[in-house]
């Protein structure tokens, strides 16, 4: 039945990807990149911005290693460009060599042809995006079922700003600060009790602190970005942190008032369309038309172990069906600004 579910879309994309300005040019885009599960048989490529873009020749990221596990199979978020893939192989070798953090819990990346996403994300589109809980690897492998449902420990209180002292660990610094002095690494994405509490303990050589980047929701987890890759010409970079440390006024606007000031009334605000394929660079047109890359798999398809009847429906439940491909109209929901 999948198999002909998944015949009948690719079937339906095909069609609508021939056609320029056709039907697809109002389809919300997240339908169509939800849509496929595998990565496309081309050359590797992020293509567009990290928030408005696509990605050419994704690779998995296994789901076990020697020191990570990748947590939500049933999402199919473990794909990424393959310089984001070493990266991570890296951050996890590393970190339990010399920094005490025993491994990677690894939330989401990118799908496999990146693109906006059906739930969550603005970005994590071209494939150079990853998610890191900072929560440590126990010292076993996770079941399927286990990595559905277990869930990160804050680090954060959201309210205040005030890193859990009975959590947080010099480890945690440690990660954060081996992750950002990578030269790959353009920002990250952490909480502002967990930025504070960096610029408190950090010691010696503190230009990596410019990378970390204060923002709301990431109390959990940090977000890492890559830079572009080389051979990926159509990747639109992002603006420079810059070399200051981020510790003075940034830092302190986030304990002001002012983020949390009721806003002043005003005209309302344009509704927000979806993003369409045809808002995205032109290269995702290819990307979505393009077959599927031989011999890759699913998360759950490559979790080797048993995968309980609920999370495979899960994982059912988050591909469109063909009918959700045809014809849809702009959908408004907003999005909040993303630094």
């Amino acid at each position: 039945m999948w198999g002909m579910r998944r015949f009948a879309i690719a079937l339906g994309l095909a069609a609508a990807l021939l056609t320029p300005g056709g039907a697809d040019a109002e389809v919300a885009a997240k339908q169509l990149f939800g849509a496929r599960s595998l990565p496309s048989a081309q050359q590797p490529a992020s293509v567009g911005f990290y928030s408005k873009g696509c990605l050419a020749g994704g690779e998995a990221m296994p789901v076990d290693g020697p020191h990570w596990q990748a947590m939500r199979l049933s999402r199919n978020r473990n794909w990424g460009h393959p310089r984001l893939v070493a990266f991570l192989r890296w951050l996890a070798d590393e970190a339990a060599a010399r920094d005490g953090w025993p491994g990677l819990l690894l939330g989401d990346m990118s799908q496999p042809r990146g693109g906006p996403m059906l739930t969550g994300h603005a970005s994590h589109q071209v494939g150079l995006d990853a998610d890191i809980w900072l929560t440590p690897m126990p010292n076993r492998r996770l079941s399927a079922a286990e990595r559905e449902n277990i869930s990160a420990t804050p680090v954060v209180e959201p309210g205040p700003h005030t890193v859990h002292e009975d959590v947080w660990t010099p480890a945690h610094g440690r990660l954060i600060r081996r992750a950002a002095s990578n030269p790959q690494v353009q920002r990250i994405f952490v909480a502002p009790g967990i930025k504070k509490k960096l610029c408190e303990t950090a010691t010696g050589d503190r230009s990596w602190l410019a990378k970390v980047r204060p923002y709301w929701g990431h109390n959990y987890h940090m977000h890492v970005r890559l830079y572009c890759p080389q051979g990926s010409p159509g990747c639109k970079p992002q603006r420079g942190t810059g070399s200051d440390d981020g510790c003075g006024a940034p830092l302190a606007w986030w304990y002001s008032k002012e983020p949390y000031a009721p806003a002043k009334p005003s005209k309302p605000a344009p509704k927000k369309r979806e993003i369409t394929l045809a808002s995205l660079p032109a290269a995702c047109r290819n990307v979505l038309a393009a077959g599927d890359r031989p011999g890759a798999q699913t998360a759950l398809a490559a979790f080797s172990g048993e995968v309980p009847p609920a999370v495979a429906a899960k994982a059912r439940a988050m591909r469109p069906g063909p009918a959700a491909l045809v014809g849809l109209p702009y959908m408004p929901r907003p999005r909040p600004a993303f630094p």
